[in-house]
């Protein structure tokens, strides 16, 4: 007995550095997307010159690369285990990102972007069922919530390190900022890509072996489909109008100060730092349906605070105050779901399909933020921003109702609702990493 809770304990503790890795691969590859995402307009439209249908078309492509490789990352992962799949997603990320920084001409571009998009791509999936393979069902949600609170500073700092380096007068300069992206994605896959996987217990909802495999199984999984449909509209109403459709209203309707647009972006990231563990402990005591409709709840606040800003906008001052609330509370929503989506994803996942259902969880993000930018900025640049207000104002409470008509489609477990029974399953259930 003593030896079996002594390697019980080195089992433990095991997981525990192997879940450290992959969070600090986590906070790596946001770090490099912080470092980069924001000047790769600039970097196309000015300094090389090429204008902004140019730089439209690397965007365009860069979310292209995502519908084109998370098929085949989610089969990649079920088959050989995420580890390799992230070292292959780091070596394209790399590779996209060292030619970036060295393409002169529209076609280079569009081919680097192609690389550098399908290579972020493909970590994030694996990434995600890394974090599921070294925790337990009793510590995913904070280990979700970590992920999503470095991912927020990694950016963050990534943001403002990259600004001291840019110079748009000096080509050289973006030259070594995406150079040095592209090291931190070789730094990356030596960090995360060398941990091997440990063989996890997962819960007995994920005890299923017959069916349909691959993505006809994720479309037969209905509660699956409802959380997609759920998460999709998430991303196109929060994430896909954050740096977009909002930072347009703010800038173009309110008036806001570029400057007061970055103070109120660096208000959502504080909001998150501060309040993602308080959190945790709330929503590990609530149903996690009932933390998403709370989400929603919180987001249209914002809304209407968005309406305030745009009914008192000759008033700078107040207005400012209305801007930074709206992403403020943007941030107390999004602290809500990072304990909640990724978990519940786990839990609706055979073990043989945990990469197809992250890789298609994925996919329906890629394309909401993708399709949310569009919507906002065209209703916006439209002049009817009373309209572009109550459609997001409209999908929120959709967000609300379609959380709560999740609940009877999930099991107490996959909801949080009752105590997450334990057990060992078959080895030949577990598709475990290389």
């Amino acid at each position: 007995m003593t030896g079996t809770v002594k390697q019980q304990g080195q089992q433990r503790r095991g997981a525990g550095d192997r879940l450290r890795r992959v969070q600090i691969g986590n906070a790596l590859s946001a770090f490099g997307s912080g470092f980069t995402m924001p000047y790769m307009f600039v970097y196309v439209d000015q300094v090389r010159g090429l204008g902004s249908l140019a730089a439209g078309m690397v965007f365009t492509v860069f979310a292209l690369a995502a519908l084109a490789v998370l098929p085949f990352t989610g089969r990649g992962i079920d088959k050989y285990g995420p580890r390799p799949v992230l070292l292959a997603g780091t070596a394209l990320a790399a590779t996209g990102a060292f030619a970036f920084g060295h393409a002169t001409d529209t076609p280079a571009l569009l081919v680097s972007s192609f690389l550098f998009g399908a290579g972020v791509t493909t970590c994030q999936p694996a990434l995600a069922t890394m974090i599921v393979r070294c925790s337990t069902p009793a510590t995913r949600s904070h280990a979700f919530a970590l992920q999503f609170t470095l991912v927020n500073l990694g950016m963050g700092i990534g943001a403002l390190v990259g600004g001291q380096i840019v110079n748009v007068a000096d080509p050289a300069s973006l030259t070594r900022l995406f150079t040095i992206e592209a090291v931190t994605f070789l730094g990356l896959a030596l960090v995360t890509g060398t941990a091997r996987m440990p063989r996890v217990q997962l819960s007995v909802v994920h005890d299923r072996n017959d069916g349909p495999t691959g993505l006809r199984a994720m479309v037969a999984d209905k509660a699956m489909l409802r959380l997609c449909l759920l998460a999709g509209l998430i991303f196109f109403t929060c994430y896909g109008q954050f740096e977009s459709g909002v930072a347009a209203f703010a800038t173009d309707t309110v008036g806001t100060a570029p400057s007061t647009l970055g103070l109120a972006i660096g208000a959502n990231a504080l909001t998150i730092v501060v309040l993602q563990m308080f959190m945790v402990r709330i929503t590990a005591r609530r149903r996690r349906t009932t933390a998403m409709a709370a989400a929603g709840l919180v987001w249209l606040a914002a809304w209407a605070m968005a309406l305030v800003a745009g009914l008192i906008r000759t008033e700078t001052m107040a207005a400012t105050v209305a801007v930074v609330s709206i992403y403020a509370l943007f941030g107390v929503g999004e602290s809500l779901l990072a304990p909640t989506m990724g978990p519940i994803v786990a839990d609706l996942a055979p073990a043989r399909l945990l990469g197809t259902y992250n890789a298609g969880y994925a996919l329906v993000k890629q394309i909401a933020i993708a399709v949310g930018p569009a919507v906002g900025v065209l209703l916006v640049g439209s002049g009817t921003w009373p309209l572009y207000l109550a459609a997001m104002a409209g999908s929120t409470l959709l967000i609300v109702t379609l959380a709560l008509r999740l609940r009877p489609h999930l099991t107490p477990e996959q909801d949080n609702a009752a105590p997450v029974v334990v057990r060992t399953v078959p080895v030949r259930e577990l598709q475990t990493a290389a």
